[in-house]
């Protein structure tokens, strides 16, 4: 089939059949803001943060799922655009906690940075939270589901990457959120703690359960002999952490 002609933003695209809107997007280098997309996962297409004006349309449509067509015209950074995703993440934000600077995921979280982005300092709307309890039943994996935003990333990364399928959707509305399966704890389904969803997760609802302050401890006690051991993987792991190219090995 040939390839599809299209304008972004003034800038002629030509675009790939079958491409997204946002991916015909960053092959000319226009940004499009994403939460719940993710390069290596489908396509959930429910946060609207990514939608886009299209000529001739009076609806606002998801970058991230809707296709390219030929003479299509796109305008990505319009004032009904800009008022539309950022109340979408305000709304995301009048049910997400405010505690961001003792959160693991500070400075790194996808929401956090967009609420940046989007010159976000005061949520114009009721803040209600759902005060769901944390499951820290696991010896590696910690789910908040207060911070859990359903962008279902994590499921399609536990189902479609790993293929165990521990993760689902529940409830409706304001109620609903993921969870594993009939509500249960990590420790009492078959996850695998293989960390697939914590990469995923774009704010803190399900992290890696940090054990540096049990390090430090260690560390600092004179009656305990310490020994450091890491997984093959995290010789690399560590030197991305630390800024140094990908693949960079730092043990001795």
């Amino acid at each position: 089939m040939s390839d599809v002609a299209l304008t972004i933003d003034g800038k002629s695209v030509c675009a790939s059949p079958g491409m997204t809107i946002l991916e015909a997007a960053r092959t000319v280098g226009i940004k499009i803001p994403t939460l719940c997309w993710h390069e290596d996962l489908g396509q959930p297409s429910v946060c609207r943060v990514c939608v886009v004006e299209i000529e001739g349309q009076n609806t606002l449509q998801p970058a991230c799922s809707y296709p390219v067509s030929q003479g299509m015209v796109v305008r990505t950074n319009t004032p009904k655009v800009r008022k539309a995703r950022r109340m979408a993440v305000e709304l995301l934000l009048a049910h997400h906690p405010d505690d961001c600077l003792s959160c693991q995921r500070n400075l790194k979280c996808e929401l956090q940075q967009l609420a940046a982005d989007f010159g976000i300092r005061e949520i114009r709307f009721e803040r209600v939270l759902r005060e769901l309890p944390k499951d820290e039943s696991t010896p590696s994996i910690v789910r908040d589901a207060d911070k859990c935003i359903n962008c279902r990333r994590c499921i399609e990364a536990c189902e479609d990457v790993q293929g165990v399928a521990v993760l689902s959707t529940a409830n409706r509305g304001f109620e609903s959120v993921v969870l594993p399966a009939f509500g249960d704890d990590l420790d009492s389904v078959v996850c695998v703690f293989c960390g697939q969803c914590t990469l995923a997760c774009p704010t803190g609802a399900i992290t890696e359960r940090d054990d540096t302050r049990r390090v430090w401890d260690a560390l600092a006690d004179p009656e305990m002999h310490v020994v450091v051991q890491t997984a093959p993987a995290i010789r690399a792991s560590l030197g991305e952490e630390l800024g140094l190219p990908a693949g960079t090995v730092v043990t001795g």
